[in-house]
């Protein structure tokens, strides 16, 4: 048993902790004013273990030398980058499209914050449905012809993780390279081991930002949120789609899942190629990749859309993707659609999504109704009922569960990609989203949003003012700590 005096000091311990981390998050880590509370909160109503989920999960994440690869000056896409730049200042860049020149303020914004290349030339596939988007991978990855790059948040070796797997294992039997990258945490219920036989026949897998420890992580509020595949270097995916059973649909709790994905080709493919081979080489120490033509080979023209592969996360100085969301919002004359499984926007995206719907924009957000964790779905309910007074309509998803991470403006400008409407996407995780400047895809992902108001439920002001004493505690306690969730 401690004695009293040997009591206060562990006190006074857990005090000065307390008080150093608080500092920490004041002065030294620069957080947002209402994470910075969020996390007081924490670290003084939960004191012993407030430093420590401060320790996994407040912590900021350096941003020097994060990602390198020399491959960038060889593929040429500096000098594309900085000639784009040149174009637009001096009002010379050939836009195939009043509608892409429309939007040249958001595309010169990525241009300078993100790298973010515009190309012209691509073939665009949309995918609602895991069972047609997975067949169709597979149907890609068995016809390879020299590498396969998958990278996934989440990969899971059940019925259609296995197939997957498989395919790949085939391939590369045939000679064909094959790399897989997935995350740590996403992916925590497969281990590398278990991809054994890919890599005894030549196959390589890394994990992104794997734990020192089990169950001790210091990164683990930073997690590689991305799914991106890239075939051949002329096929690429990208989307909200995971690798698992319950994508498609399999799941008793979840039931049918709607999510959105693409299957590109075209010159945006590269960017996409660039963009795993960036965070490959960050994950891997044995088996970096450097350039070679075969990664990059000439992709003649596909099809017409324009589009930028754009990607943020905690190594970034700018929230590229949350400001490209907030240029969107801006630029709408009509419409604006939006879809996504958690919406806890900041004040600066929430006001935007106000003042649109205030100056007459036909504003429209979608999220489920069903809960995927507790906290969010309350969270959720919580802003999207603060939108309904500006004029916003608010419809809940009831088929199955909506994963889908959409945003759609006037038949115009659609963006299409794996981040969230929330802190936790604009700001911890790493994410990738395809800006598309296309009147047809924006219009049939608009449609297509039109099509899931018949399997949702909408959202009234007036249900929403009559709503329990018990759901307001609900919000209070989870808009509260949204900051962090």
């Amino acid at each position: 048993m401690l004695t009293v005096l040997e009591t206060s000091f562990v006190a006074l311990i857990i005090l000065v902790l307390n008080i150093l981390f608080a500092i920490a998050v004041i002065f030294l880590e620069r957080k947002d004013p209402s994470s910075t509370w969020a996390w007081l909160l924490v670290l003084f109503f939960l004191p012993v273990v407030g430093f420590i989920l401060y320790l996994l999960l407040g912590r900021q994440l350096s941003k020097k030398h994060f990602y390198r690869w020399e491959g960038r000056e060889s593929i040429g896409i500096k000098a594309l980058i900085d000639y784009q730049i040149q174009a637009i200042k001096e009002n010379k860049l050939e836009f195939r499209g009043d509608h892409i020149e429309a939007h040249q303020d958001l595309i010169y914004m990525n241009l300078i914050t993100n790298h973010a290349v515009l190309t012209q030339d691509n073939h665009v596939e949309i995918f609602n449905d895991g069972t047609e988007k997975f067949e169709r991978l597979i149907h890609d990855i068995m016809h390879a012809k020299d590498h396969i790059h998958i990278q996934y948040y989440i990969f899971k070796l059940d019925n259609i993780g296995k197939r997957i797997y498989n395919a790949t294992i085939k391939k590369a039997k045939q000679g064909i390279k094959v790399r897989i990258l997935y995350d740590e945490m996403g992916s925590r219920s497969v281990r590398k081991k278990q991809f054994q036989e890919l890599i005894d026949v030549g196959g390589e897998i890394e994990v992104f930002f794997p734990s020192i420890l089990p169950l001790i992580n210091p990164r683990l509020n930073f997690r590689n949120h991305r799914k991106i595949v890239v075939i051949d270097g002329r096929i690429g995916y990208i989307g909200g789609f995971n690798v698992g059973d319950e994508y498609l649909g399999l799941s008793k709790r979840f039931g049918y899942w709607r999510d959105t994905h693409l299957r590109l080709e075209g010159s945006a493919v590269h960017p996409l190629q660039t963009r795993f081979l960036l965070d490959w080489n960050q994950a891997s120490h044995h088996h970096r990749v450097k350039y070679a033509e075969r990664y990059f080979p000439v992709i003649p023209q596909k099809g017409t859309a324009a589009m930028q592969i754009v990607s943020s996360g905690p190594d970034t100085d700018w929230t590229v993707i949350k400001n490209s969301y907030l240029r969107l919002i801006a630029d709408a004359k009509k419409y604006i659609y939006i879809q996504s499984p958690y919406f806890i926007p900041d004040s600066s995206f929430l006001d935007a999504i106000r003042i649109a719907s205030l100056s007459g924009i036909d504003v429209r957000i979608m999220i489920p109704n069903k809960p995927d964790h507790p906290f969010v779905y309350w969270a959720n309910y919580s802003y999207v009922g603060q939108l309904l007074k500006a004029g916003a309509r608010i419809y809940q998803y009831d088929k199955g569960f909506i994963h889908s991470k959409v945003l759609v403006i006037d038949d115009e400008v659609a963006s299409v990609g794996t981040a969230n409407i929330d802190v936790r996407s604009f700001s911890l995780n790493f994410e990738v989203n395809a800006l598309i400047y296309d009147r047809k895809i924006a219009h049939n992902l608009a449609e297509t949003f039109e099509l899931d108001i018949f399997d949702s439920t909408e959202l009234t002001k007036e249900t929403y003012d009559n709503r329990s004493t018990m759901v307001k505690f609900k919000e209070s306690i989870s808009r509260l700590l949204s900051p962090i969730l």
